[in-house]
């Protein structure tokens, strides 16, 4: 049965700037940057556009139908449209994928908020020029103080959540994300002034048409657009679950991936020229971009680079911030109905589990636990599972179920796309080309296990 007394968002602006920070997050800012410079700069930047609208928007409306449709976390949400049928796997994945995904971005959010308290405190005043990799990795190769930020991190979580959708999620929401616009444009700005923006401009927006033909990078945009926008992860079905019947379903996701993609272009205006004026190294640093490349530069700036490292890092922070907060809630509300407990209890139980299971990738990184499996720390082995198999394969599935499982009429009904050009258009899109785009995706990165 639906829960007729689900709590709601107060606004349509509020449920808009919640999935804003949901998509938000450290998928643009450190991911998108460092997979953008491994991928070729432009040429990446290109497909991972064409990505965001041809799969990522479509399966995003999808996912917002079936929150709402539904009216429950992820799980029930699928038995409350299609009762008894397996499509309820989606759903089940959705909670997995969340549950897995926040246990090792909490742990990499701990690392961004450890830099910024030790730009804030003074602690990199004694880093000297070229040190920077060896102060991140004693940090993260550390026993004790991993552990101790990503605590830090998932208990500011833990708080948030715990006060509910309108008085936590939302309300946070309404301040970080304006915050957030307001630092990044500041920092992108300044950036815009350094002798290396041309250099970085160029990178971020002249594509190399020979990187076209490489397959992998095809790959990483979809991995990229479903990590960025939280799809496949059940986020934006419990969110929209929190949705009233009267917000435009359509206006709301558009809104979403164009604000999504500005955030991450935006983002990579403010690093690239940063880069290419200071360091002495190709933008292809890989994922210490911005625990050791971007603090070498900072380094260079002199007196102002720790004002800029600060609010950087802040950014940063805030971002991860808004969405771990929906991670949280899918495996919260989850909890909630399945053992019918109150959200104070749901939320304690949720994120002490979740935390728990981060320790392992919190101590893999040259800690007690740097163990591999399959030449992959225990953080990278997760990140692997959930970025190239369970998003693409929860994604795939809610595609399917939308587009050839749920009654096309009722579909369309949720969206408010009856009878339009542009409801027949992203039937279609949900029926062919998103499920066979993440499909080819999928066997791709089944091929890089062999």
């Amino acid at each position: 049965m639906v829960n007729n007394t689900r709590e709601q968002f107060a606004t349509k602006l509020g449920f808009i700037l919640a999935a804003v920070g949901s998509a938000v997050g450290l998928g643009n800012i450190w991911r998108f940057s460092y997979v953008t410079g491994e991928s070729g700069g432009a040429a990446f930047l290109l497909i991972y556009v064409l990505c965001i609208f041809l799969i990522g928007l479509p399966v995003l409306l999808a996912e917002f139908s079936v929150g709402r449709r539904g009216q429950s976390d992820v799980v029930g949400s699928f038995n409350n449209i299609t009762p008894g049928k397996p499509w309820v796997i989606g759903g089940i994945l959705g909670v997995i994928t969340s549950f897995l995904i926040l246990s090792f971005y909490g742990v990499i959010a701990g690392w961004v908020v450890y830099y910024f308290f030790a730009y804030l405190t003074g602690q990199t005043g004694g880093v000297g020029e070229g040190e920077y990799a060896d102060f991140f990795l004693n940090f993260i190769g550390g026993t004790a103080g991993p552990v101790i930020w990503q605590v830090i991190f998932m208990a500011i979580v833990l708080g948030i959540v715990f006060f509910g959708v309108k008085k936590g999620i939302e309300l946070s929401n309404r301040i970080f994300m304006p915050l957030l616009a307001v630092i990044l444009l500041f920092l992108a700005g300044y950036s815009l002034t350094l002798d290396g923006a041309g250099e970085g401009l160029a990178f971020l927006f002249t594509p190399d048409w020979s990187a076209f033909g490489n397959t992998d990078v095809y790959a990483s945009a979809v991995g990229q657009a479903f990590f960025t926008l939280s799809l496949g992860m059940g986020a934006m079905i419990t969110y929209a679950s929190y949705l009233p019947k009267d917000v435009k379903l359509p206006s709301a996701a558009g809104s979403v991936v164009t604000l999504d993609t500005l955030f991450a272009i935006i983002a990579g205006i403010m690093i690239f020229p940063a880069v290419f004026t200071f360091a002495n190294v190709e933008p292809d640093a890989g994922p210490g971009l911005i625990f050791i490349v971007l603090p070498e530069v900072f380094n260079q700036m002199g007196a102002g680079g720790t004002v800029f490292a600060v609010f950087f890092f802040f950014l940063v922070a805030i971002a991860a911030l808004s969405s771990a907060i929906s991670l949280l809630e899918v495996s919260v509300s989850y909890v909630m109905r399945q053992f019918n407990w109150n959200r104070r209890k749901a939320t304690l139980a949720a994120g002490i589990a979740v935390t728990i299971f981060g320790i392992p990738s919190a101590l893999s990184q040259g800690g007690p636990l740097e163990t591999t499996f399959f030449g992959l720390s225990f953080l990278d082995l997760v990140d692997v599972i959930t970025d190239r198999y369970t998003l693409p394969l929860a994604g795939l599935i809610v595609a399917l179920f939308v587009g050839w499982g749920w009654n096309k009429v009722d579909a369309l009904k949720e969206t408010g796309l009856t009878d339009s050009v542009i409801g027949t258009l992203w039937l279609w899109f949900i029926r062919i080309i998103a499920p066979l785009g993440i499909l080819w995706i999928l066997i791709q990165n089944i091929f890089l296990l062999f």
